[in-house]
């Protein structure tokens, strides 16, 4: 390690900040955080260091550095961008056997300041000692989309039972299965929207003991595939899962955001090929809640588009199970999106319908002249098998036989393939390109608005019917 990995108390200490602009008034900002006394010293001040001087949160200096400054510091910053000063505030301070920081220059540092989640009392620190401080602050980012911003509470929550539970649990084992608990059940009930529990010290046990008793089910929206299209909140689940029941729709790369020891079930069904029923699926759901899990059912695409979530909210909820419903992008978003097609378009299209093209293995009923006359784009799941049907149907409903069509074969994925050609040309696109499910039709004459050629990915093949 290029650094020791350390935290250190400086509240109510000295500490001097040498430069007076906006990369010096962040550092001032840092250490203020931390309940530091700053002297800033530089013969320009900037106005939010102004500011903060007359507001008396720090002492402002308008002179230039010297080393006398140094005395009684517990560390020192130097943030001037002046080469001279920056390795004399370093020089100085070093001989002094005083910690010094010289901004972008980790060379002549002791320390470097991490880029840091702060969930006070709890903090992390992410650095890459000095060699790519962007690179840091996008894991920052990252480690901040996990840790839901109440995790402050929860710990001070936690500081105050601690007297309280080691009283009653003598056994060291005791205590620590029921920290994991204790922990465990307060992040879900943070992302399951409970409040937080007010109870005497004397209660904490039993109530602890009971709010892990009681089992949850998300029905969470996977997104079209892409696993960087998982919303924050369908990823902060996966990461405190107990029982994970998936799809086969579920993009490639989802599962490995969830919670390395949870237990997953294949649920996947494809077309003719039913792994599991939908009644042995909302009894699977049911049986991991009752036994106080926290469980996902992990749906590509959105749980209430064509995802049946509707269904096994119904079912758990008849039961007395707690359910949240986690949207995701549906795949006629998603697939639109990734192929550059525009879903509604001015002039075009003021409208987009949803729909599907199959049911019980036939075209599925619809009203296919009032969706004609409605001139909204179409957009058409579980389609490919009646695709020729449908073509037939909506040119017998007074649809142009020349009405453009676009078929996005795995959408969002790297190997997604994309499709054009007219209404009468479906089933000829179909077969020359041996497509396969997934896939998603798009009719209407905004297909012909998108940039399809400018956003394909590499690996996807256009192919242009004739």
């Amino acid at each position: 390690m290029r650094y020791l990995p350390m935290f250190r108390r400086i509240r109510h200490q000295h500490c001097l900040v040498v430069g007076g602009g906006d990369i010096a008034f962040r550092k001032v900002t840092m250490l203020l955080r931390a309940g530091a006394e700053i002297a800033v010293i530089a013969p320009k001040i900037s106005a939010p260091l102004r500011d903060l001087g007359d507001a008396g949160k720090v002492s402002l200096r308008q002179r230039q550095f010297v080393p006398e400054d140094i005395a009684n510091q517990a560390l020192v910053v130097s943030a001037t961008g002046q080469t001279n000063i920056d390795e004399l505030v370093a020089t100085t301070a070093r001989q002094a056997a005083i910690p010094v920081n010289v901004v972008d220059n980790p060379d002549i540092s002791d320390f470097i300041f991490p880029a840091i989640i702060d969930r006070d009392p709890m903090v992390v620190a992410v650095s890459t000692g000095g060699a790519a401080p962007v690179l840091a602050r996008e894991i920052r980012s990252a480690i901040e989309a996990l840790l839901p911003s109440s995790l402050g509470n929860l710990i001070r929550d936690a500081e105050k039972r601690r007297t309280t539970v080691k009283r009653r649990l003598v056994s060291v084992t005791e205590r620590r299965r029921f920290w994991t608990h204790y922990f465990h059940g307060w992040r879900t009930a943070t992302l399951t929207a409970k409040p937080m529990l007010q109870v005497s010290d004397g209660d904490v046990l039993l109530e602890c003991t009971a709010q892990n008793q009681s089992g949850h089910v998300a029905i969470v929206g996977a997104g079209p595939g892409d696993a960087d299209l998982l919303t924050l909140r369908a990823l902060q689940h996966l990461q405190v899962a107990d029982a994970i029941i998936y799809d086969r729709l579920v993009g490639p790369g989802v599962l490995d955001y969830a919670r390395r020891d949870a237990e997953r079930i294949d649920v996947g069904k494809a077309p003719g090929k039913h792994s599991h029923s939908q009644t042995e699926i909302n009894a699977l759901l049911a049986h991991h809640a009752a036994r106080g899990k926290h469980v996902v059912r992990l749906k590509g695409g959105d749980p209430f588009i064509f995802g049946r979530g509707g269904e096994e909210q119904a079912y758990l909820r008849s039961r007395g199970i707690s359910v949240e419903i986690v949207p995701g992008i549906t795949a006629s978003l998603g697939c639109a999106a990734s192929a550059g097609i525009p879903l509604t378009h001015r002039g075009l299209s003021q409208a987009v319908t949803l729909l599907t093209g199959t049911s019980a293995n036939e075209l599925a009923a619809h009203d296919w002249p009032y969706l004609v006359k409605s001139r909204a784009t179409l957009a058409i799941y579980m389609g490919l098998g009646t695709a020729s049907i449908l073509s037939q149907a909506l040119i017998e409903a007074d649809m142009r036989s020349d009405m453009p069509v676009a078929i996005i074969e795995n959408g969002t994925l790297a190997s997604q393939r994309i499709f054009t050609g007219r209404l009468d040309q479906i089933e000829k696109l179909l077969t020359t390109n041996a497509v396969e499910a997934p896939a998603l039709l798009i009719i209407g004459n905004v297909v012909a608005q998108g940039h399809i050629s400018k956003h394909a990915k590499a690996s996807q093949v256009l192919a242009v019917a004739s």
